[in-house]
């Protein structure tokens, strides 16, 4: 377990007068990120959650230090922090934060190391491992139950399992994949 700390939320845009921000949580239940105490803003910036309430995919959040929207627009950009102490342990060995998944060594399902988790990003579609490997550019692989079937935190490792051709560096044939070739 890293000591580092957690990343849990991220303040967008300034909410009315009143110092509310727009705030993605990170955190499951999304509103969860009022269960860990103070949050670390940067530059020693700690944030109380004073209120907050659902918005669709974000939260607006009034924290108790920032008095109004001028205050509030200053916090735009920052991202939100809490001490790994303060959250709870894993429930089981299928449960595991995405920061305990940096670090960890990827391997296929023969045991050859093809790289490192580096980070575990979600650009919508879902988490993706970017694995960087022991040599060559870093990748992306979906991390789903078929592409990644173990994750074993404590043995330090990914099992990792792409199908056939899913590193395909060759170029698609014209017309293969409707970009080239076709009519409008």
């Amino acid at each position: 377990m890293s000591d580092e700390p957690i990343l849990v939320g991220h303040v967008g845009a300034a909410h009315g007068i009143r110092g509310e921000v727009r705030v993605k949580s990170f955190t499951d239940p999304v509103d969860a990120l009022a269960d860990y105490g103070p949050l670390d803003a940067g530059d020693g910036l700690r944030l109380t959650i004073e209120r907050m309430r659902d918005q669709g995919t974000m939260l607006v959040v009034k924290f108790r230090e920032i008095a109004d929207r001028t205050a509030a627009e200053k916090l735009n950009g920052r991202d939100l922090f809490v001490d790994r102490s303060a959250l709870p342990e894993p429930e089981d060995e299928e449960t595991y934060y995405h920061a305990d998944l940096i670090g960890l060594d990827a391997v296929d399902t023969a045991g050859d190391l093809w790289g490192h988790v580096i980070a575990v990003p979600n650009f919508g579609a879902g988490d993706l491992l970017e694995i960087r490997p022991v040599d060559g550019a870093t990748f992306y692989l979906p991390f789903t139950r078929a592409l990644v079937p173990v994750v074993d935190v404590k043995a330090g490792r990914v099992v990792i399992d792409p199908p056939e051709g899913f590193f395909r560096e060759e170029k698609p044939e014209e017309g293969e994949d409707g970009a080239e070739g076709d009519e409008p």
